[in-house]
């Protein structure tokens, strides 16, 4: 497993940038067909949908999920 010295983020906006990073790199390889980032002052709350639903997923979630997928 990884430390968190190993990942490309040091803070929660780092940690936000690079899941929005993930997110863009994942819809043009055409492994998602979207995603949407709400901006909130405190955090940003990220949606990856799928056939039926997209549920709300922290910056933390929406960082391992996408990269999961872009790194198969």
């Amino acid at each position: 497993m990884k430390s968190m010295a190993e990942h490309p983020f040091h803070d929660q906006l780092g940690l936000e940038e690079q899941a929005e990073k993930l997110g863009k790199q994942a819809v043009s390889l055409g492994l998602i067909p979207s995603f949407v980032v709400h901006y909130f002052p405190d955090t940003w709350v990220f949606y990856i949908p799928n056939e039926s639903q997209s549920e709300a997923l922290t910056p933390e979630e929406a960082y391992f999920r996408l990269n999961q997928l872009v790194r198969q």
